[in-house]
This record gives structure tokens, C-alpha cells and sequence, in this order.
């Protein structure tokens, strides 16, 4: 892997001042960067008081859009492409995640993957497939890029929150039933939360959710 494969981005310490305990990785939706997630860290340190939260910048930069980076480039909006895109940084996200492991001295029972949209995308292909099952993955605004293949690469089942817009204009509201039914079908653990009125976007309810969901994983 060369070295300019290797992500990176901001980080919160954890709020006690200790070393961490578990981990928190955000992963954020196209065209944004870490900076953007790792502005969630504050509503969830007090109740994650040993957690470290991490938010790498994806690899590659977006096309027109100043400071803001995608995992894949969505050239194309077909099924294929989107099965196709998500492999794209998946080694990428796998070492980032098992260099923070180690680098920390953690096990995979403490690590929480939190997906906004094309990061929600991510987490729910890397998640499953990691031999050691994570503590838990929240989706926010995502969907299950490549349904098909799962079924016949999951690994490990960590448990799912999935949270979406009912307005949601840029990932329609049905890409949480698909992904939720999908992942059940498959023996995951599935909490999911549909936010009326909501477009593509988090309200309070889904971080005070995320925030609940994290803290039963985590602890």
C-alpha cells in the first residue's frame, strides 16, 4: 500500500482525558470531508466519555467541489456502479481501521462505524466482511450498495442502526427498508428509524438514537 493511500483526518480525544477505551469512526458522504463529521463528536462525548473519535477524509478528492473528498466518484448511478464504487476504498478503509486498532491497543468489539450516506455505503460493505465483528455500525442516509453480494461475503454480523429522512430527496426513504430487510434476511440485528419530514440529513432524534445505540455497544 503506498503511502499516499493512507487516510486521514481529524480526531476528539476522548472527553475524560484518558486513553481511549473504544473507538469511533465517522465516515462521511460524498463531496464532503472529515472535518464535517467530526463536528457530531461533541453531542456524543459526554455520553462516550472514553471513546476517541476519528473522521478520515476519504481518498479521493471530488471533482468541482472545493475540499471535498468521495470514496468513489459517482460518474454513474446504476446498481453496478454503486457495487463496483464501494470496493474502490474498501482496502483503503481496512487498513485505516486496522492501523487505529492497533495503534490503540483495541479489539474490533470496541470499534463503531458511523456512516452518513456514501459512508453509510462503506461501512455497511467493510463491516460485514471483517473477520472480527464490530461493536456496531449506524447508517445515517445510506443504503446497501451492493445487496447481492453480501449474502455470499458477509463474515461477521455486528448489529445495525439504520436512521433516514422520510423526505429524503438525494437517497429515498426506501433504501433504509431495502437495507433493513436485506440485513435481517441475513441475521443482523436491525434498528431502524425513519425521521418525518426530514430530508437528507440528521435531526436530534437520530443522534440521541446514535448516541444510545453507541453507548449499549460500546460499553
Amino acid at each position: 500500500m503506498t503511502h499516499s493511500l493512507m487516510l486521514d483526518g481529524p480526531s476528539a480525544a476522548p472527553a475524560s482525558g484518558g486513553a481511549p477505551k473504544s473507538l469511533v469512526i465517522f465516515l462521511h458522504g460524498y463531496g464532503s470531508n472529515g472535518a464535517d463529521l467530526i463536528d457530531l463528536a461533541p453531542y456524543w462525548a459526554q455520553a462516550l466519555p472514553d471513546t476517541l473519535f476519528l473522521a478520515p477524509d476519504a481518498p479521493q478528492p471530488c471533482d468541482g467541489v472545493p475540499y471535498g473528498r468521495q470514496w468513489w466518484p459517482l460518474t454513474s448511478l446504476t446498481p453496478q456502479a454503486r457495487a463496483a464504487g464501494v470496493r474502490v476504498s474498501a482496502p483503503a478503509l481496512n487498513a485505516y481501521i486496522d492501523t487505529q486498532l492497533a495503534t490503540h491497543g483495541l479489539t474490533e468489539d470496541k470499534l463503531a462505524l458511523v456512516g452518513f450516506s456514501q459512508g453509510t455505503m462503506m461501512a455497511l460493505h467493510v463491516g460485514p466482511r471483517r473477520a472480527k465483528a464490530l461493536a456496531g455500525i449506524v447508517g445515517f442516509s445510506g443504503m446497501l450498495a451492493d445487496p447481492e453480494a453480501l449474502a455470499a461475503e458477509v463474515v461477521t454480523k455486528p448489529p445495525v442502526l439504520l436512521v433516514h429522512g422520510g423526505l429524503d430527496e438525494v437517497l429515498p426513504v426506501a433504501a433504509l427498508h431495502q437495507a433493513d430487510a436485506g440485513l435481517k434476511a441475513l441475521g443482523f440485528e436491525v434498528a431502524a428509524h425513519v425521521s418525518p419530514g426530514l430530508g437528507h440529513s440528521l435531526d436530534e432524534i437520530g443522534l440521541r438514537l446514535g448516541a444510545q445505540f453507541l453507548i449499549e455497544k460500546l460499553a
